[in-house]
């Protein structure tokens, strides 16, 4: 059984997982913001209304 890829094979598959890699970067990156955001949104809700008005009078 003789493989001959050649050259033109070995760059498809080159291309192909830069491609993924760059892809599952991205989705890794909104997956993980969105968590963040769910967690901060969590525990600001689980803040009294004090600490809550204190915090906003800070970012003022």
């Amino acid at each position: 059984m003789n493989l001959d890829i050649g050259l033109l094979g070995i760059l498809i598959i080159v291309v192909s997982g830069v491609i993924s890699f760059v892809v599952g970067r991205k989705l890794s990156e909104k997956r993980r913001a969105k968590k963040h955001n769910e967690k901060r949104a969590a525990e600001l809700a689980s803040q009294s209304r004090q600490v809550r008005r204190a915090h906003k009078r800070r970012k003022q």
